[in-house]
């Protein structure tokens, strides 16, 4: 038995949200703002369907439609070490929205909270261990605000 389809939607959106980050060298926290919530909650309405489809193209689409312009932003060249997949970094996403909330009906606008939020930042660095800590010690951390 898999996780549930809308955990699923969700993991795919968190890892599309981190490949357009990626490739325009911006933050998730401004790509966000730029494919705003109405955009963000269709994604995820489609997700099942986008998933399916390869990831270049729909992200291709939604930078021209959201008009996202390439940033600064630059967390892969440098690292130090080995980087971890978009995919990988949508499931600590996804897992940190979920903890967050498990109410399906509050997913968006949780990601949103948390692909703005401080954490985020020390996610993107890959020189740390931030990205693969447990993922109960990512949420204790977010929910005080602080790294414990």
């Amino acid at each position: 038995m898999g996780e549930p389809q809308k955990e699923n939607d969700l993991f795919f959106i968190c890892s599309l949200i981190e490949y357009i980050a990626r490739k325009t060298k911006n933050t998730k926290k401004y790509i966000v703002k730029k494919l705003g919530k109405e955009k963000i909650k269709k994604i995820y309405n489609l997700a099942e369907v986008y998933h399916s489809e390869n990831i270049e193209k729909i992200s291709d689409e939604l930078i021209s439609e959201a008009k996202i312009e390439i940033g600064e932003y630059d967390i892969i060249s440098n690292c130090e070490g080995n980087v971890p997949s978009y995919w990988d970094i949508g499931k600590v996403y996804k897992r940190l929205i979920v903890m967050c909330s498990n109410n399906e009906e509050e997913y968006i606008d949780i990601a949103i909270e948390v692909l703005t939020s401080w954490i985020i930042e020390k996610i993107d660095n890959y020189n740390s261990s931030m990205y693969y800590e447990n993922p109960s010690y990512i949420y204790a951390c977010y929910k005080e605000n602080k790294i414990l």
